[in-house]
C-alpha cells in the first residue's frame, strides 16, 4: 500500500512539471506495477484493494455532493437548463449510438453511453483553477453544465443499475426501478426538508468526533443505498448533498479533502491494477473514433451554450475544450460493468479513452484560442462576447449568483 500511493506520488509529481492532470498519472501507476505488466508488482491481486478503492469512490461522490446545493438549480436558471440539457442531448445522444455502432451489446451502449456523454467535474475544476479562469464570464454555463450532469449523474447510474444486475424480466426492472427511485426521494426529500435536524445531529465543535461521524454517515447509507438497488456512490452523494448545506458543511468540505484525495488516488491506481495494456491494441480504433466524437460533440455544444449566453467564439472554444476531460464517472461505469460482467473490452476501451481525454482535456483547453480562430465568428468573439437581454446572466450582468456557485465548485480544488 505504502509502494501505491507512493507510486502514484512520483507519478503525479513529474505530471505536474508539465501541467499534466493526476488521474491518468495515478491510473498509468496502476498499469506499470500491476500484474499485467514486467517489473516490479506491488500488488498481485486488483481485489486486495478492492475495500480501500470502494471507499475511495464514496469519499469522491460524497465530496461531490457536498459541492452540489439544490440552490444552484436556481442560480442558472433557464440558461444553464438549456445549456445543459444540450450539452448532454448531444454527448449522452452521441455516446449511445456510438455505443450501438460497436456491436457489443445493449448493455454495454447504455454504458458507453454515460462514459462518453458525462465530463469530469474534478478536472475541469482544476483547469478553471490552473489557467486562472474562475472569473470568465464563460465559467458560470461552465459550471452550470457540470451542475445538470451532476443531476443526470444520479439519475442515470439509478436508472442503470436494475439494468446491469440482470433483472429477469420488464416487470422486475420495473420494481427494481421504482424501489430505487423511491428511496432516492426519499433521501432528496431528506436533504430538502431536513435540514435542520441534520444540522443538529451533526454539528460538533470536534473535528474528530465530526469526520467519524460524516464518514460513518456517508459509508453506511452508501452500503443501505445497495439493499435498495442503487449503486453505493449514489448513496454517498445524497449524504453530502444533505451535509453541505447544514451548518457544519464548510467544515466537512475543509476536513474531507485529505481523505478524498488519498482514497481517491487508490480508487485509480486499483483501476489502473485491472488494466492489461496487452489488451489495449485491441480497442485502439474504437477509442480513436470515440475520442473524435466527443470532440465533435463537445465543440457543437460549446457553440450551442454560446449562442444561449450570447458569447462569441473564444469563451465557446474555452467552454467546448474545459469540458472535454473524462475521468472519475467514465471509471465509476466501468467498475459497475466490471460486477454486472459485461463485454470484456469496455474495462481496456474505458481505460484507453480516459487516459487519452484526461491528458488532452487540460492541453486543448489551454490552447482554446487556437479553435477560437476556426469557430464562426472567429474574430468577433475574441474578448468573450456579452448578454445583451439585460437579465444580468452574461459578463456584464449584476447577478453575483455565478460568483457563489464558482465558489461553491472550486472550493476544494
Amino acid at each position: 500500500m505504502g509502494g501505491a500511493f507512493l507510486a502514484a506520488a512520483f507519478l503525479a509529481r513529474l505530471g505536474s512539471r508539465i501541467e499534466l492532470p493526476t488521474i491518468p498519472l495515478f491510473i498509468l501507476a496502476g498499469i506499470l506495477l500491476g500484474p499485467h505488466t514486467p517489473g516490479i508488482v506491488l500488488v498481485s491481486d486488483p481485489h486486495e484493494l478492492e475495500m480501500l478503492s470502494a471507499l475511495g469512490l464514496v469519499l469522491l461522490l460524497f465530496y461531490l455532493g457536498l459541492e452540489f446545493h439544490l440552490d444552484d438549480l436556481k442560480a442558472g436558471g433557464r440558461k444553464m437548463a438549456l445549456a445543459g440539457g444540450a450539452y448532454l442531448l448531444l454527448n449522452v445522444g452521441a455516446g449511445l449510438g456510438f455505443g450501438f455502432a460497436l456491436g457489443w451489446g445493449t448493455s454495454e451502449a447504455l454504458v458507453l453511453a454515460g462514459v462518453l456523454g458525462i465530463s469530469s467535474s474534478a478536472i475541469v475544476t482544476k483547469i478553471l483553477v490552473d489557467l486562472g479562469r474562475i472569473g470568465n464570464p464563460e465559467t458560470k454555463p461552465i459550471l452550470g453544465i457540470i451542475v445538470v450532469e451532476d443531476i443526470f449523474l444520479a439519475l442515470y447510474l439509478a436508472a442503470l443499475q436494475p439494468i446491469l444486475s440482470g433483472a429477469d424480466s420488464l416487470s422486475a426492472a420495473l420494481a427494481d426501478g421504482g424501489k430505487a427511485f423511491g428511496f432516492l426521494l426519499l433521501l432528496a426529500l431528506a436533504a430538502r426538508f431536513g435540514k435542520k435536524l441534520i444540522s443538529r445531529l451533526i454539528n460538533t465543535k470536534d473535528d474528530e468526533l465530526l469526520v467519524i461521524s460524516f464518514l460513518g454517515a456517508a459509508v453506511f447509507m452508501a452500503g443501505v443505498s445497495e439493499w435498495f438497488g442503487v449503486a453505493d456512490a449514489i448513496g454517498a452523494f445524497m449524504v453530502g448533498l444533505m451535509l453541505g448545506s447544514t451548518t457544519s458543511g464548510d467544515r466537512i468540505r475543509t476536513l474531507v479533502h485529505p481523505l478524498r484525495d488519498a482514497f481517491g488516488a487508490i480508487f485509480f491506481f486499483a483501476f489502473g491494477l485491472s488494466i492489461n495494456p496487452g489488451d489495449l491494441p485491441t480497442v485502439l480504433w474504437p477509442v480513436l473514433a470515440a475520442v473524435a466524437v466527443t470532440l465533435t460533440m463537445n465543440i457543437l455544444a460549446g457553440l450551442v451554450a454560446a449562442r444561449v449566453y450570447r458569447f462569441g467564439s473564444a469563451p465557446a472554444a474555452n467552454i467546448a475544450t474545459t469540458l472535454v476531460a473524462r475521468g472519475e464517472f467514465a471509471l465509476i461505469l466501468a467498475t459497475m460493468a466490471a460486477g454486472a460482467a459485461l463485454d470484456a473490452r469496455l474495462a481496456p476501451f474505458i481505460a484507453g479513452y480516459v487516459l487519452i481525454l484526461a491528458v488532452l482535456g487540460p492541453l486543448a483547453a489551454a490552447k482554446s484560442h487556437w479553435l477560437a480562430r476556426v469557430l464562426p465568428g472567429g474574430g468577433r468573439g475574441s474578448r468573450g462576447g456579452g448578454d445583451s437581454d439585460g437579465d444580468g446572466d452574461g459578463p456584464s450582468g449584476g447577478d453575483s449568483s455565478g460568483g457563489e456557485l464558482s465558489l461553491a465548485k472550486t472550493s476544494g480544488a
